[in-house]
């Protein structure tokens, strides 16, 4: 138990960084580019029907000096006015922290409710932060993923109710679920929870 907890407080120490920053940049895209949806007659009826959508789409962010700060594709895009959500296809999420290291996200589906305060990917879900060189603060690539990840972007809490598997390096965590607290720095895995740690001189 103190190895795992030790290993743990290690993969933590990283989580939070790359996670949290990815869903963030691509909520952030959401609510940018959502178009204001028409002022129409109240419906008797409430139908859940997309008011709007897009097709094969790229849309990408730069910083002040011109470089490439994200990127977010996917299949097709529908927003739904009855429930303020946004519903992406076939999603792919590529973000640069000021250091230049790269976080990708991928999910068959992600859906976003009307102010980006919630994230949920969906479908083969998978969030992998590029590996650090150097000297002294080299770190490995990392890689969170599962069949559903749900995001609370005000409280910055990461949960899912299904397995989840979480590899740093040669290390590697599998849980039935999970609960991150990021303002807290608790991580809780339940379920059947195993880790395989592989020593520094075997890798």
């Amino acid at each position: 138990m103190d190895l795992l907890r030790v290993a743990w407080d290690r993969v933590t120490l990283y989580l939070p960084v790359f996670l949290m920053g990815t869903l963030a940049m691509a909520t952030y895209w959401l609510v940018r580019s959502t178009p204001v949806a028409p002022v129409s007659a109240p419906s008797t009826t409430a139908q859940h029907l997309p008011d709007y959508f897009m097709l094969r789409f790229a849309v990408k962010t730069f910083d002040a000096a011109g470089k490439l700060k994200s990127e977010v594709t996917g299949g097709e895009a529908r927003h739904f006015p009855d429930t303020d959500v946004l519903e992406i296809e076939q999603v792919r999420i590529r973000s640069f922290d000021v250091e230049g290291r790269l976080t990708t996200a991928i999910a068959r589906r992600a859906i976003t409710n009307g102010d980006a305060s919630e994230v949920q990917l969906i479908g083969g879900a998978q969030v992998v932060r590029a590996a650090l060189p150097g000297a002294g603060q080299a770190q490995p690539v990392m890689t969170f993923a599962g069949e559903y990840l749900h995001a609370f972007l005000n409280t910055e809490r990461v949960t899912s109710h299904q397995p989840v598997e979480l590899t740093r390096g040669n290390d590697r965590f599998t849980a039935d679920s999970m609960d991150f607290d990021n303002q807290q720095r608790v991580m809780q895995l339940a379920g059947r929870v195993k880790g395989v740690l592989v020593p520094a001189a075997a890798r």
